[in-house]
C-alpha cells in the first residue's frame, strides 16, 4: 500500500500525529536549491531539515569529501537540525564555494539532499568614463545608454535622479528592455543633469550607478546664437539638425528597419518590442498577421511598446505588425517569430517515486519516471548514493528494472530509503522515498460517540478514519444488527465513511464502525440523527392595505421539534426598517399605520441550525375615501399606442402607454419582436424594462423586418400582448458574428469532419450566407486550405493522414461581405486500430484471489488515436492438481487512460491463469501481448459436495461425503464435529474427528437413542479449513408417536378420532392418553376441578382412529389427546374439542311427524277457515257503500298475507309416506328426508364427513337444527309440524 492512499482519510491531523509515534525512517523536509547564490557580505546558511522517528542524525560532505563541521570554527551546525551557518567575517566567500550534499540518518534508513552549488553574488563597478554634456534640438529623438556591467544573477535597471526619486516615464519617454532610455521627442522641460540609470543585483542587495548624464534642450533661438560656440567646444556633443525640427511622421527607433526576426522556445516567454519616434508622440498598436493574438496568455506593457505572451506554443509563430501612428501618418514593422522545441532538456519529473508502509510479507513498487533530451539515465541506491543499488549485495526480495523497484515479501526491518538519481548531460533530479515496514493493529480515529444530525432526504456521511499496517478492513453495524454491505441505501467508500443517500428517520441509530486487519480489531460508535424538514405552512399572502390600517402577514412553520428555529423577517430582501410600528410575533408580522413607503416585499425566514425555509409577499398601500370598494387584483391591462423613434441602422427607441394596472403595480414591462422576413408569425423576447419605465432602447440587426409589441407584469401575471408597432427595416451588412460549436473529428481514419452549428436568418445579416471553411495540420508549417459552402453544417476533408491534430476555423460570408476573423479550434482527423501491443508484461501475484498485472504504455504514435485505456484479457487454464486443461471462460477488464498497472481479482486458488493486453483507442483495439502465465498459490478449500446420514439405529449411524467441488489446492484432510441437542435445544458437548483426504464414509457408534444430532463437516488444505457445512440426524426411538392434528368423525353414541402422523419427536413417546369431560349449561363441579376420563392410545401401533364407546345421548362432551414421555410428563396436547351428541334415540317417536297429529292440526286448521268465511259472507251481507268500495280497493293489509301462498292451508294427508303439504317446497333432488329416528351424528355436518379443520375446530357441529343447504335459497328443507302451522297464524 502506499503511503499516499492515507490522504485521502479524513482527520489529516490526527493522522500526521498518528504516524509521528511510530518508527519513520528519514524525509528530508526543507533544503536550500541547487544553484545557491550567496551574498559575500553575510553569513553562508545552508539549510538541511529533515524528520523520522527516531529524530534523524546529519552529516555533510563538500565536493565528494566529508566535511568535518567541528573542525572549521566557523562553520556551526543547528542543533536537532542540519542546517549549517558558516561565518566568513575576516574570511573571504570565495573559501567556501563549492559543492555540499546533506545526509540525514537513523536505525531506519538514510536519506540524501541534493547537491547544492554554492556561489558568490558578484556585483562588478561600472568602469570610469567621462560624460560629455548632450546637448539637443527641441522635437527631435534622443535615447540615453545604459550599458550595465555583467552581474551573476544579471542586474534590474532603472532610472532615477539625484535625489533617488525614479524619473517619469510615459508614451513619449519610456525604458526599452535593454535598459536604454528613450525619448520618441524631446521637450526644454528635458533639460536636467542627473540622468542616472542604477543597476541593482539581487542577491546582494547592492546598487550600483552610471555617471550623471547632462542633457541640454535647446530651441532654434538658442541654437543661433551659440552656433558659433558649438564649434568652438569640444566637450558639448549637438544631437539633431541645425535646421528647425517641426512635426513629423513616426518611424522605429528599436528595432531598425522595416522588418525583424525573434526566436522563441515553445513553453518559454516571447517579449516584442517596438519603440518609435515622431512628432506629434506616436501611439503603438500590435497585431498578428493571418490570426489572433492569444488573449488569454497575452499582455501589454511600458505602455504598448512591449508585447509579452507567456506559455509560448507552436500557433504562436508567424508575423506581428507593430504599427506607430500620429496625425501625419503611420509607420510599420514586423517581427517575424519562430516558435522552436528545445531540442535538448536536463530531465524533468513524470512521476516521482512516493514513501510506502508496507506491512510484513506485503509487496510495494517504487517508480520513478522522468523525461528528457536525451533520456535520462536513471541510477537507484538505498541509505545513501555510496553504492548503487544495482551493485548492493543481492537480495532476493528486491527486483530493479529500469525505473522501478520491486518489493516482494518484505519482512520487518527491511524499512529503508531508496534515493533514485535521473540525469542527462544537461542536469540531473535526486529524490528519497522510504520504505517504512510496519506491522501495527488498527486505530479508529475518527472521535467516538460522535453525533450526526441530516435534514430528511439529505444525504449523511458517517466518518470512520483509521489507520493501520496492514490496511484495515471497515465493516459498519447498525443497532447491533448484522454487517452493512455495499447495497442501497448504504454506500461504503475507500476512506471508510459511510454514505447514506437519501436519509430517512428509520436510519437514525447508533451505528458501529470495525477497523480489523490480521493484528487485531477496534471499534468505535457514532450516532445519527435523521431530523424532519423545516416547513412554511402558512404563507403570508398578498394584501392591499389602506393607508393608516394595519397589515398582519402570516407565517406558520413546522419544524422537527428537537432543532430550535429561529424566524426572520426582510423587506424588499433587506433588514426591517428600524421603526417600532414593525412588531415581529412569534409566527407573524404586523404593520402598524401604514404608510407608501411600507409597499415591498416581505419575507419570512425560518432558519433551524441544519436547514432553512422562506415565504414572500407583497403589500400594496392605497389612499382612498371612504367609499371606494376594494377589489382584488387582477392582471394588467395591455400597453398602447406604441410609437418607434430615434430610428437608427441598428437601433430604435420604443414608446408605450401602460395600461390600468389593477390594483396590483407593474412590476416590469417585455419587448417582443417578430421578423417578417425570415420567421412570421413568431414572437421572440428582446428585453425587459422595469415597470417605471415607458421607453426601451432596442438593438437590432441587420437585414430583418421588424414588429414589436409589449407586455406588462405584474404579481397576478402577464397581461395580453399590445398591439403590434408598425414595421421597422433594417438593411443588409455583413455578418457581425461567425458559427458556433466548431469542431473537427474524423469519421475515418483518412478523413477529418469539420461540423458547426449554422447562423440563423436573423444573424445572416444579409442575403447570400455561406460558411468559408479553413483547414490545416498543425504544428505543419503549411498553408491554410480553404473552401467556401452554403446551406450545410459540415465539410469532409479526405486524405489526411491517421488522427493527427488539425487547426480549423469557419467563417461566415454574406452577398456584403466576410465576418469577423475566426477562432481556430483543433481537431482530430480519424483513427485507426492501435498497431502494437503494450510490452514488458508482468504479474506479480498478491494471494490466491488476487494479482498485479503491468506494462510499458504503447507509444503514441502506435495508438493512433485517442487512447481509451488498456484491455485485460485473463482466464483460468486449469487447477494445478489437474493434468489436463479445463480452461474457463474469459474474463475482462478495461484499465481507463494511460494506465501501466492493474489489479486482477477473483482469481482462484491454486490455478494456472493466462493473460494478454490490448491497448484500446476510440477506434477499436490493438493486436494483444504475447499471452503471459502465472499461477495462483494455494487457498482454502470450498465447501464439501454433500454430507448425508443412512443406516440410522439406535445408537449408531453412517455418514458419508464428497470431496469440494473447488479443493483450492491438495487437499490434507476432513474434520468432523458433532454434538447432541436436547428438547430445549441446547447443544451438548463437541466431539471432533479428524479423517485423512481419501476416505469418504465413516460409522459413529455409541450413540444415544432417541436423540437428535448436529454435525459440522468440513474440508482443509495446508492454508486451512474452508467452510463448514451442517446436517442433523435422529437416533431411532424405542417408540414413535405423532402429534394429533386434528379428528374425522363423530359418531351416535361414539367417538372415532383421527389423526395425521407427525414429524418424529427428540424423545420417546410412551403413549395416547384420550381424556373426555361430559358438561352442561351449568357445570355441577367447581371451576378446576373438571374431572377427566382418560383411556390409552398405542402411539406404537399405527393407528390414526380412535373408538370412544359408553357415551351418553343428548350430552356435550370436550375432547382433547395428550401426549407423555417416560416420565409422564405432558409433552403435547391438543384443543379441545366440543362434542354434542343428540338428545333422541333411535326408537323414540317424533310427535311433530306421526299421522294422527298431523291430521288433528289440519281439521282445526280448516274449522277456523271455515268460520273465517263465513264472517266475511256475513259483513258483505246488506250491499256495497262507497265505503265499502274503498276498503275492497284497499285491502287490509294484515289479511293480505292469508292470500299468499305461504298462508294458505295444503290438504290433509294421512298416508304413510309423509308428502309434504301443498304449501311446503320439496327438495331440489325430489327426495325426501328420512325419518329423525334413522339420524345419526354424521347428517349433522355439512359433508358425510364431519371432519374437524386443520385447527382442530369441528366442522358442522350440531346445534339441535339442521342448516339450510345452499341450493334451498332461505325455504326449510324440513316438513311443518303442527305446532310450526299453529304459530304461523298468531
Amino acid at each position: 500500500m502506499s503511503a499516499c492512499s492515507l490522504l485521502f482519510l479524513p482527520f489529516d491531523l490526527m493522522l500526521a500525529n498518528v504516524l509521528l509515534t511510530l518508527p519513520q525512517p528519514p524525509t528530508i523536509t526543507h533544503q536550500s536549491p541547487k544553484d545557491f547564490i550567496i551574498d559575500p557580505r553575510e553569513n553562508i546558511l545552508i539549510y538541511c531539515e529533515a524528520k523520522g522517528k527516531p529524530h534523524p542524525s546529519f552529516s555533510w560532505t563538500r565536493n565528494g569529501t566529508h566535511f568535518d563541521v567541528e573542525k572549521d570554527s566557523k562553520v556551526l551546525m543547528k542543533p536537532s537540525s542540519g542546517t549549517l551557518v558558516i561565518d566568513i567575517s575576516g574570511e573571504k566567500a570565495e573559501a567556501y564555494e563549492g559543492i555540499y550534499q546533506c545526509t540525514a540518518r537513523n536505525e531506519h534508513g538514510t536519506a540524501v539532499s541534493n547537491n547544492i552549488f554554492i556561489r558568490q553574488s558578484r556585483s562588478p563597478l561600472w568602469s570610469k568614463e567621462r560624460k560629455e554634456a548632450i546637448m539637443v534640438q527641441v522635437g527631435v529623438s534622443l535615447v540615453l545608454q545604459c550599458r550595465p556591467p555583467a552581474g551573476l544573477p544579471p542586474p534590474i535597471i532603472f532610472w532615477m535622479d539625484n535625489n533617488f526619486q525614479r524619473l517619469p516615464q510615459n508614451t513619449r519617454v519610456s525604458q526599452a528592455l535593454n535598459g536604454d532610455l528613450y525619448f520618441s521627442n524631446v521637450l526644454l522641460d528635458d533639460t536636467r543633469n542627473d540622468y542616472i540609470c542604477y543597476a541593482r543585483f539581487p542577491h546582494t542587495q547592492t546598487i550600483q550607478q552610471k555617471q550623471p548624464i547632462t542633457v541640454k534642450v535647446l530651441d532654434m533661438d538658442a541654437i543661433n546664437e551659440t552656433v558659433a560656440d558649438m564649434y568652438n567646444y569640444t566637450n558639448n556633443l549637438f544631437v539633431g539638425e541645425y535646421s528647425p525640427s517641426g512635426e513629423r511622421r513616426p518611424s522605429f527607433m528599436a528595432p531598425l528597419g522595416q522588418s525583424s526576426t525573434q526566436m522563441a522556445l515553445r513553453g518559454g516567454v516571447l517579449e516584442l518590442e517596438c519603440i518609435a519616434e515622431g512628432l506629434p508622440t506616436p501611439e503603438v498598436s500590435w497585431y498578428k498577421e493571418s490570426g489572433d493574438l492569444p488573449s488569454s496568455r497575452m499582455s501589454f506593457h511600458n505602455f504598448q511598446k512591449t508585447l509579452k505572451i507567456a506559455d509560448v506554443m507552436e500557433a504562436d509563430a508567424g508575423d506581428y505588425r507593430c504599427t506607430a501612428k500620429n496625425s501625419l501618418g503611420s509607420a510599420h514593422h514586423t517581427i517575424k517569430v519562430n516558435v522552436k522545441v528545445p531540442l535538448q532538456s536536463a530531465p524533468f519529473w513524470i512521476s516521482a517515486p512516493r514513501n510506502l508502509i508496507l506491512a510484513p510479507e506485503e509487496t510495494g513498487i517504487l517508480t520513478c519516471r522522468v523525461s528528457g533530451d536525451p533520456k535520462p539515465q536513471i541510477a537507484w541506491s538505498v541509505n545513501g548514493p555510496v553504492i548503487p543499488l544495482i551493485d548492493s549485495p543481492k537480495d532476493t526480495s528486491r527486483k530493479v528494472e529500469d525505473d522501478t523497484v520491486i518489493l516482494s515479501d518484505v519482512q520487518t526491518g527491511s524499512s529503508a530509503v531508496y534515493q533514485c538519481n535521473a540525469s542527462n548531460e544537461f542536469g540531473y533530479l535526486l529524490a528519497n522515498a522510504f520504505v517504512n515496514v510496519l506491522a501495527e493493529a488498527p486505530r479508529v480515529l475518527t472521535p467516538p460517540n460522535n453525533v450526526y444530525q441530516v435534514i430528511t432526504n439529505n444525504p449523511a456521511f458517517l466518518d470512520c478514519a483509521s489507520f493501520g499496517s496492514p490496511i484495515p478492513a471497515i465493516t459498519w453495524f447498525k443497532d447491533s444488527q448484522t454487517s452493512i454491505l455495499n447495497r442501497d441505501p448504504y454506500v461504503i467508500h475507500n476512506n471508510g465513511t459511510l454514505e447514506i443517500n437519501v436519509a430517512q428517520s428509520l436510519n437514525s441509530g447508533k451505528y458501529t464502525c470495525i477497523a480489523s486487519n490480521n493484528l487485531g480489531t477496534r471499534e468505535n460508535h457514532v450516532y445519527l440523527e435523521v431530523k424532519e424538514p423545516t416547513r412554511i405552512l402558512a404563507q403570508p399572502e398578498y394584501m392591499v392595505v389602506q393607508r393608516n390600517r394595519k397589515a398582519v402577514f402570516e407565517c406558520k412553520v413546522k419544524h422537527d421539534p428537537t432543532l430550535i428555529p429561529t424566524m426572520n423577517w426582510l423587506k424588499d430582501n433587506g433588514e426591517l426598517p428600524d421603526d417600532e410600528r414593525f412588531l415581529v410575533d412569534t409566527d407573524s408580522l404586523t404593520i402598524n399605520e401604514v404608510t407608501e413607503e411600507d409597499e415591498g416585499t416581505y419575507t419570512c425566514v425560518m432558519n433551524t441550525t441544519l436547514d432553512q425555509d422562506s415565504a414572500s409577499a407583497m403589500l400594496t398601500v392605497v389612499v382612498s375615501g371612504t367609499d371606494t370598494v376594494f377589489s382584488s387584483p387582477e392582471e394588467p391591462d395591455p400597453p398602447t399606442d406604441l410609437e418607434l423613434t430615434d430610428q437608427r441602422e441598428r437601433s430604435v427607441q420604443l414608446t408605450w402607454i401602460p395600461g390600468d394596472e389593477h390594483n396590483s403595480p407593474t412590476q416590469k414591462f417585455l419587448v417582443q419582436y417578430e421578423d417578417l422576413l425570415h420567421q412570421a408569425g413568431v414572437w421572440h423576447n428582446l428585453t425587459e424594462e422595469e415597470g417605471t419605465k415607458t421607453t426601451a432602447h432596442l438593438d437590432l440587426s441587420p437585414y430583418a423586418y421588424y414588429s414589436f409589441r409589449v407586455l406588462a407584469v405584474n404579481h397576478v401575471g402577464y397581461s395580453q400582448p399590445s398591439r403590434p408597432s408598425r414595421q421597422y427595416r433594417t438593411n443588409p451588412a455583413a455578418p457581425d458574428v461567425n458559427p458556433t460549436d466548431v469542431h473537427g473529428v474524423g469519421t475515418e481514419h483518412n478523413n477529418l469532419v469539420i461540423s458547426w452549428k449554422e447562423l440563423t436568418g436573423l444573424q445572416s445579416n444579409g442575403p447570400g450566407l455561406q460558411y468559408k471553411v479553413n483547414w490545416r495540420q498543425k504544428d505543419v508549417e503549411e498553408d491554410w486550405l480553404s473552401e467556401t459552402v452554403a446551406n450545410t453544417s459540415k465539410y469532409v476533408v479526405s486524405g489526411t493522414p491517421t488522427f493527427v491534430p488539425y487547426e480549423v476555423k469557419v467563417q461566415a460570408v454574406n452577398d456584403y461581405g466576410n465576418g469577423p476573423a475566426p477562432e481556430a479550434v483543433v481537431g482530430y482527423s480519424g483513427e485507426d486500430v492501435p498497431m502494437s501491443a503494450p510490452e514488458s508484461v508482468q504479474v506479480l501475484v498478491q494471494n490466491g484471489t488476487l494479482a498485479e498485472v503491468h506494462w510499458e504504455p504503447v507509444l503514441t504514435s502506435m495508438v493512433r488515436g485517442r487512447l481509451q485505456g488498456y484491455k485485460v484479457s485473463y482466464w483460468r487454464e486449469r487447477s494445478l492438481h489437474q493434468a489436463e486443461a479445463q480452461q474457463e471462460e474469459q474474463q475482462v477488464l478495461l484499465f481507463s487512460g494511460n494506465r501501466t498497472d492493474g489489479r486482477l481479482p477473483g482469481l482462484k486458488p491454486y490455478s494456472l491463469y493466462t493473460l494478454n493486453i490490448r491497448v484500446v483507442n476510440g477506434k477499436g483495439e490493438g493486436p494483444p501481448s504475447p499471452n503471459h502465465n502465472f499461477e495462483t498459490p494455494e487457498g482454502v478449500p470450498g465447501p464439501p459436495s454433500f454430507l448425508r446420514i443412512k443406516n440410522t439405529d439406535m445408537d449408531s449411524l453412517t455418514l458419508e461425503w464428497g470431496p469440494p467441488q473447488d479443493n483450492n489446492g491438495r487437499l490434507t484432510g476432513y474434520t468432523l464435529k458433532y454434538q447432541p441437542v436436547n428438547s430445549s435445544n441446547e447443544l451438548g458437548p463437541v466431539e471432533e474427528m479428524m479423517f485423512p483426504a481419501n476416505e469418504t464414509t465413516v460409522i459413529l457408534a455409541d450413540l444415544k437413542y432417541s436423540t437428535r444430532y448436529k454435525f459440522y463437516f468440513n474440508a482443509k488444505t495446508i492454508k486451512g479449513s474452508g467452510p463448514t457445512i451442517t446436517e442433523e440426524a435422529v437416533t431411532i426411538m424405542d417408540e414413535v408417536a405423532c402429534l394429533p392434528q386434528r379428528f374425522s368423525a363423530i359418531k351416535r353414541f361414539s367417538a372415532h378420532t383421527s389423526y395425521h402422523p407427525p414429524k418424529y419427536l427428540p424423545f420417546s413417546i410412551h403413549t395416547f392418553l384420550l381424556s373426555i369431560l361430559t358438561f352442561s349449561p351449568t357445570p355441577p363441579f367447581p371451576p378446576g376441578k373438571e374431572d377427566w376420563t382418560k383411556e390409552c392410545v398405542n402411539g406404537s401401533s399405527g393407528s390414526q382412529t380412535h373408538l370412544i364407546k359408553g357415551l351418553k345421548p343428548g350430552t356435550s362432551y370436550r375432547v382433547r389427546l395428550v401426549v407423555k414421555d417416560h416420565s409422564e410428563a405432558t409433552i403435547h396436547s391438543t384443543e379441545e374439542l366440543v362434542i354434542t351428541l343428540p338428545a333422541m334415540k333411535s326408537d323414540q317417536v317424533d310427535l311433530a311427524t306421526q299421522g294422527w297429529f298431523i291430521g288433528l292440526m289440519c281439521a282445526i286448521a280448516l274449522l277456523i277457515l271455515v268460520l273465517l268465511i263465513i264472517c266475511f259472507i256475513k259483513r258483505n251481507k246488506g250491499g256495497k257503500y262507497p265505503v265499502k268500495e274503498k276498503e275492497d280497493a284497499h285491502q287490509d293489509p294484515e289479511i293480505q298475507p292469508m292470500k299468499d301462498d305461504d298462508g294458505t292451508f295444503g290438504e290433509y294427508s294421512d298416508t304413510e309416506d309423509h308428502k309434504p303439504l301443498k304449501g311446503s317446497r320439496t327438495p331440489s333432488n325430489g327426495t325426501v328426508k328420512r325419518d329423525d329416528s334413522d339420524d345419526s351424528l354424521v347428517d349433522y355436518g355439512e359433508g358425510g364427513d364431519g371432519q374437524f379443520n386443520e385447527d382442530g375446530s369441528f366442522i358442522g357441529q350440531y346445534s339441535g337444527k339442521k342448516e339450510k343447504d345452499t341450493h334451498e335459497g332461505n325455504e326449510s328443507s324440513e316438513a311443518p309440524s303442527p305446532v310450526n302451522a299453529m304459530n304461523s297464524f298468531v
